[in-house]
């Protein structure tokens, strides 16, 4: 019986990312070229909105001075860089002072979201876009809020402290609030892996693919997490998740929902559920779009120690977020949003880890013990291995079709090869990591962990 429940597990799996691959494919056939960053400049230029770019910032001193540096220099008509740093206990803080020759200012502002104190503000006589908020700890979702709170733009974005943004990407990301003004109120764009790509004055310059396996196997995995899954999703408007590490916001309805829920694991996919409730229970039209060719650089763990950590925090996170709204699970209230959005979230967060290791341990064993058919124990390995392989190439395809960023014939050939490797091993890792982040929410273990940094500026 338990085999029977995980290998029908397995087909709804498949069935779920077999969707997602037939809805991001012809998501990708309906939209039109991508525009030139010149021609997106002559058509949005003189009409694009104010955005402020929120930028929380804790323990970032490895990368962050590229990462602002890559802010000011966007191409966007009228923007702010508000970095606010959280109590960071290294010389984050010094670091942007002595870059940016940073002198302490006032500016006022209101406090309608709730954060830990502000212990100054200071800005850059080098630059009228910068401002550098200094906080006691209280957390990224906390940060966050601090920086909504000072930002002055009908429009926010939020980006990780380690990362960098091609310059068009703000002009990329803003197209769907010039086009739909009233209805957009949130809009993510891809996340790429910056690691061993050649970073100058806060732009990528080269773009080369890791150098070691697992920065490697993360170029494959965020393929299909953001050109796949969330082009898909966006498509019938139930995109769950905005990246905390590159996403854009209307404030209004920010502060309507209590900006970011402080101390929460999994800020990001918290804020978007909030948007998702409050529009539906007020009956308001909207859209949370995503946009492939926004592309924000970020560097992705090296160690097997520091992705576990960063796995197993997302694990909590999600299953925190999950369970802080399941009354939104299949309630007709809801619509989609119910029944697809929090559908997905039960079978890939929920029940998706625990029945994958399950099927790791059980069905060999039942195979030994006479328990499972030689030919069933086959259809449940052709499962697993074969359609993982499958969605991996041909989610790459789609990335070729789509923002073409590896144009030599040899990435494409290893990306290929990473692609089919990551099944066997890597994968498996990522569910034992998922589980153990099952029993440190279980058990109520809110450690971070630290995410350890090489920087930017030792890759090229």
């Amino acid at each position: 019986m338990i085999a029977w429940i995980v290998i029908v597990f397995g087909l709804i799996q498949t069935a779920v990312y077999l969707l997602q691959l037939v809805i991001a494919a012809y998501a990708l056939s309906r939209r039109p070229p991508v525009a030139r960053s010149s021609l997106l400049w002559y058509r949005y230029g003189d009409i694009a909105p104010p955005i402020s770019l929120v930028v929380p910032a804790y323990n970032e001193q490895m990368n962050i001075v590229e990462s602002v540096h890559s802010m000011l220099s966007l191409e966007y008509p009228a923007y702010e860089v508000i970095v606010v740093n959280d109590g960071s206990k290294d010389e984050t803080l010094k670091r942007l002072i002595d870059a940016f020759e940073l002198v302490s200012v006032r500016r006022p502002f209101e406090e309608t979201l709730k954060h830990e104190p502000i212990r100054g503000i200071y800005a850059s006589p080098r630059s009228d876009r910068l401002f550098v908020v200094d906080k006691s700890n209280g957390g990224k979702a906390d940060a966050q809020n601090a920086g909504i709170n000072v930002s002055r733009a009908p429009i926010f974005c939020v980006i990780d402290g380690d990362s960098i943004l091609e310059p068009d990407a703000l002009l990329r990301a803003v197209q769907p609030f010039i086009e739909d003004p009233e209805r957009t109120i949130a809009v993510g764009g891809t996340i790429r892996i910056a690691n061993n790509s050649t970073i100058e004055s806060g732009r990528v310059k080269t773009v080369r693919l890791p150098k070691k396996i697992l920065p490697l196997f993360q170029v494959v995995e965020y393929l299909r997490a953001f050109l796949m899954a969330r082009l898909a999703w966006s498509h019938v408007n139930t995109l769950m998740l905005v990246s905390g590490a590159f996403g854009v916001f209307r404030r209004r309805e920010a502060i309507a929902v209590g900006g970011f829920t402080k101390g929460s694991m999994g800020e990001d996919l918290d804020f978007v559920i909030k948007l998702h409730r409050y529009m539906l229970d007020n009956k308001k039209e909207y859209r949370i779009e995503f946009i492939p060719e926004p592309v924000c650089w970020t560097e992705a763990p090296e160690t097997l120690a520091v992705l576990a950590r960063q796995r197993s925090r997302w694990q909590r996170g999600a299953l925190e977020v999950f369970f802080r709204y399941r009354s939104m699970l299949f309630n007709p209230r809801y619509g989609r949003v119910g029944f697809l959005g929090f559908g997905h979230i039960l079978v890939v967060d929920v029940l998706g880890p625990i029945m994958e290791v399950l099927g790791y341990i059980l069905m060999p064993l039942f195979w030994l013990m006479g328990v499972l058919s030689t030919e069933h124990m086959l259809a449940y390995t052709a499962l697993v291995f074969v359609y993982g392989v499958f969605v991996s190439v041909a989610s790459l395809i789609l990335e070729e079709l789509e923002l073409k960023r590896f144009p030599r014939p040899r990435d494409l050939a290893i990306l290929t090869l990473a692609a089919v490797a990551e099944n066997f091993g890597y994968r498996q890792l990522n569910n034992f990591w998922r589980v153990k982040g099952y029993w440190q929410y279980l058990r109520a273990d809110n450690n971070w962990g630290e995410m350890t940094r090489t920087g930017f500026s030792k890759q090229g």
